[in-house]
């Protein structure tokens, strides 16, 4: 596929067949996003994975689904559920802490999942005082995001916004349809 399609079907992903995903598949994840470009070459991302089931089990409560959808629609029933997540992490003992170098690293850590045909979702709603227990982090570590990975059940696809709603809905397939801008909106002009 080439790199526009691979980037149309990159979406994020919220059901997932239930088969483990290689532990080498993760690390390279983890790897690309460690290789990801960052401002002054601080590299204050850090990551913890979480792999084992009961691991994936003790994380899924902690993590909100799907906000335009309702429950039902949106968050993953038992055998739908991620196999791995990813915690991404600011390291703040460090100068120079960046959110554009969790974006970058996020970036390059989906984009290698999918690239597996690991499907991914990132989630920034999440309980982080009960993670931040959970994962034992020490004091210094800010947890920024979790991302949940897996083999996709459903589809994901780029539809045409209507109405100016950014809000995701299921088809009748229970496929995701992602609304995005179109060019002619996002790019103001060419000088």
């Amino acid at each position: 596929m080439d790199m526009m399609e691979f980037l149309r079907t990159r979406r994020t992903y919220r059901r997932f067949d239930q088969h483990p995903i290689a532990p080498e598949i993760l690390t390279e994840a983890i790897d690309a996003a460690r290789l990801a470009s960052c401002g002054a070459n601080r590299q204050t991302v850090r990551y913890i994975l979480v792999q084992s089931a009961r691991a994936v089990s003790a994380v899924q409560p902690l993590v909100h689904w799907a906000a335009y959808l309702p429950p039902e629609q949106g968050v993953p029933k038992p055998d739908e559920q991620p196999t791995a997540f990813i915690a991404v992490l600011q390291d703040t003992r460090l100068p120079g802490c960046s959110d554009v170098d969790v974006g970058l690293a996020l970036g390059s850590l989906t984009a290698t999942a999918w690239a597996h045909g690991v499907g991914s979702c990132i989630m920034g709603a999440i309980d982080r005082p009960a993670l931040t227990e959970l994962l034992a982090l020490p004091e210094g570590l800010r947890l920024c995001y979790m991302v949940a990975l897996g083999y996709p059940a459903h589809k994901s696809r780029v539809v045409t916004m209507q109405d100016s709603s950014v809000k995701y809905y299921l088809d009748e397939n229970r496929d995701y349809c992602v609304p995005k801008r179109s060019m002619d909106e996002v790019l103001l002009k060419t000088l």
